[in-house]
């Protein structure tokens, strides 16, 4: 596929139109995560500590990217804690069995 037949959609970040390569069935989430990542740098830009568009695309860049770490991190640890309380079922189960 040529650039010029290459799926696109315009996307808006800080006012700024930016017309990216997406395949159709991707668009929504390309979408979903625009408007996130516009709300981001409008957040830090109403602040006003930070200018540049670049400079508040990096800030915004990283505050999701720790928002995102967290909640990987906690993932994990519920992962760990359900295999845990698994692990103890299991065992409560087999000395049911054991029991009888």
């Amino acid at each position: 596929m040529t650039d010029a037949t290459r799926p696109t959609t315009e996307i808006t970040l800080l006012g700024r139109s930016y017309v990216i390569a997406c395949p159709p069935e991707e668009q929504d989430e390309l979408n979903r995560a625009a408007r996130y990542l516009d709300r981001a740098m409008h957040g830090i830009h109403s602040r006003g500590k930070v200018l540049g568009a670049e400079k508040i695309a990096i800030m915004a860049a990283l505050n999701i990217t720790h928002e995102l770490l967290r909640h990987v991190e906690e993932r994990r640890e519920n992962e760990a804690s359900l295999s845990r309380l698994n692990e103890r079922l299991e065992q409560a189960l087999s000395a049911v069995d054991a029991g009888r």
